[in-house]
């Protein structure tokens, strides 16, 4: 049986307990925010400064009062986001709106609608066939590159952009289209029905025992289809390759490595530096290497950037590929992209990245081991300068 001195000691107990408890929790209401800022950075989290926004909402009532027009409140608050977004000052970190947001989705994955399946460009003033995509209507109906476009389901297109040609040429799945075209001195009409692109991020072609490894972008599946490529090479016999990165503004990281892996075995191909990631050293993949030993060039231009440069930079720098071309773009920075909700989302610089050997390429880009051309005239004549010269080497 518990004594009337040991209940009231206990009562006493609770008591304090209690005032003490009441007073820590007045004390955190009012410096909670403080004292989680002293703690957070010990348990590896991150607490965001907080802006004063009063100076905006009094911009924003200013204008309200003294405006001679309708304004938008969504198109503001969006104005607002971009701005502040914009304010930090880097190319690469950027406020997309849904629409913005899907269409990047789309460029990174490829997507490019429903259509026939052919790469379009400008030569000598008129629109022409660049590429047939492989496994797609144009290419089953037979299309071929240098075909001019002369009319879309009857009406003339001769005149129009390549991007007003696209947008004729485009539309739903199941629906067909028919095109006329002039090859050669002879017109050639295929009526073909659309289908959703078939894509292909990395597409080979051969030519003697060279293997022709074309790589547009760095998605979701570039690596496998590295992976096929690797197999299909070994198996033909090739004992060359042509890496043609150009024209290819990059993608995912984790695709760069996927490739390097084929001719890099556990080996450093980037290190990331950033404020919040630290410092971060990025391999190769182990026991993939099936190219190593094939005479490897790499085809580089202006438009190569940010994960193909990772790759021409870290093929070069462990002497596994000579580069040619012209200088690339420079994109020496690591973005990821967060959702902030309603479909928009942020691309966020969070990194720098740099060659096996140190080196960042922002605004500096890769100097090729040999410089070739690809002017205007070798377009137009439908001449590959860039390519025959890594052909030779």
């Amino acid at each position: 049986m518990e004594s009337p001195l040991n209940k009231k000691t206990t009562f006493g107990n609770l008591v304090l307990v209690a005032a003490i408890t009441l007073l820590f929790g007045f004390f955190v209401g009012i410096n909670g925010k403080d004292i989680w800022r002293e703690i957070a950075p010990r348990l590896g989290a991150y607490v965001s400064d907080e802006l004063d926004f009063s100076s905006v909402q009094k911009t924003y009532e200013v204008l309200d009062n003294n405006y001679d027009g309708y304004l938008d409140k969504e198109l503001l608050i969006e104005g607002a986001k971009r701005g502040l977004v914009a304010a930090a000052g880097d190319d690469y970190t950027i406020f997309m709106n849904r629409a913005e947001a899907e269409e990047f989705n789309k460029d990174l994955s490829g997507d490019i609608g429903a259509g026939i399946g052919v790469e379009l460009g400008l030569r000598n003033g008129k629109v022409v066939v660049l590429r047939v995509l492989q496994d797609n209507p144009a290419m089953r109906a037979g299309v071929q590159a240098g075909d001019v476009f002369l009319a879309v389901d009857d009406e003339s297109v001769v005149g129009l952009s390549s991007d007003e040609i696209a947008t004729k040429v485009r539309g739903a799945v199941g629906k067909s289209v028919t095109v006329k075209f002039l090859r050669g001195e002879e017109e050639v009409t295929f009526t073909m029905t659309r289908e959703k692109i078939n894509n292909l991020s990395l597409v080979v072609e051969y030519a003697g025992d060279v293997a022709v490894v074309r790589v547009s972008r760095f998605d979701e599946d570039t690596g496998s289809l590295m992976g096929k490529a690797a197999d299909e090479i070994v198996a033909n016999g090739a004992k060359k390759v042509v890496l043609d990165l150009r024209g290819n503004g990059g993608g995912y990281v984790s695709a760069a490595q996927d490739v390097l892996s084929y001719w890099l075995d556990n080996q450093v191909v980037l290190e990331e530096k950033g404020k919040w990631t630290g410092d971060n050293s990025l391999k190769s993949s182990r026991g993939k290497a099936k190219l190593a030993d094939l005479k490897t060039v790499v085809l580089v231009d202006g438009g190569t950037a940010s994960a193909a440069e990772i790759v021409a930079g870290a093929l070069r720098e462990y002497s596994k590929a000579t580069l040619v071309g012209t200088k690339t773009f420079g994109k020496g920075s690591v973005q990821k992209t967060v959702d902030i909700g309603s479909g928009e989302m942020l691309k966020i610089t969070i990194a720098k990245w740099y060659t096996p050997k140190g080196i960042n390429l922002n605004e500096g880009g890769l100097e090729p081991d040999e410089v070739v051309d690809l002017t205007i005239e070798d377009l137009n004549a439908n001449r590959d300068p860039q390519l025959d010269r890594a052909k030779e080497l």
